[in-house]
Order: C-alpha cells, then sequence, then structure tokens
C-alpha cells in the first residue's frame, strides 16, 4: 500500500478511491437521512469533504493525463467522467489505472 504514494498515479488511485467512497456516503447514506428523515448533519459534513477530494482527483487526474501522454478522448475523458458516476472511479481503477507502467515499478 505505501508503494502507491510513491508515484502520481498510486496517489490517484488513493483518491480515487476516497472520491468514489465519499460519493456513495453522500448518494446512499446523506442525501436518504436529509430527505426521508430531516436530517442534514452527515450532508453538511460530507459535502465539502466530497468537494475537495473531488477537486484533487480532477487535478490530479489531468496531471497524469499530461504526464502519461494519454489522449484526451479516450483515456482522460473516461477518468474525469468516472469521478461522477457512483462507482465509476472503481472501475476505471480496476480497468485503467491499475495497469500504468510508471518508472517506480
Amino acid at each position: 500500500m505505501t508503494h502507491l504514494f510513491k508515484t502520481n498515479t498510486g496517489r490517484l488511485r488513493i483518491l480515487g478511491f476516497l472520491e468514489g467512497v465519499s460519493l456513495l456516503i453522500l448518494i446512499f447514506i446523506a442525501v436518504p437521512l436529509k430527505y426521508i428523515f430531516d436530517n442534514p448533519s452527515l450532508t453538511k459534513m460530507m459535502g465539502p469533504v466530497h468537494g475537495a477530494l473531488f477537486l484533487l482527483f480532477i487535478f490530479n487526474a489531468l496531471s497524469v493525463g499530461v504526464e502519461q501522454n494519454w489522449k484526451f478522448k479516450t483515456t482522460t475523458s473516461k477518468v474525469l467522467l468516472a469521478c461522477i458516476i457512483p462507482f465509476g472511479t472503481f472501475y476505471i481503477d480496476h480497468k485503467i489505472l491499475r495497469n500504468i507502467k510508471t518508472e517506480e515499478q
């Protein structure tokens, strides 16, 4: 696990996991609590956390895309689109990010 912190791609994979989990918490736990049980406390807490992780994921995805010479229309756009779809970051990690070879590996 610590080897993921050494490369930009590894950090993107970690951010993707965290961003995906925060999106799932918002969609499947916090929003129902807010609208069904009239309790907005979890959305107030998770909203800014998810927003920060979302922005970090976007910036790091663009950085890795430039570093890896990804074609924007094929790879970068898929990675960027994945962060707004539930379970998308997990799919992109499995299909694209885990297969990227870096100098550290």
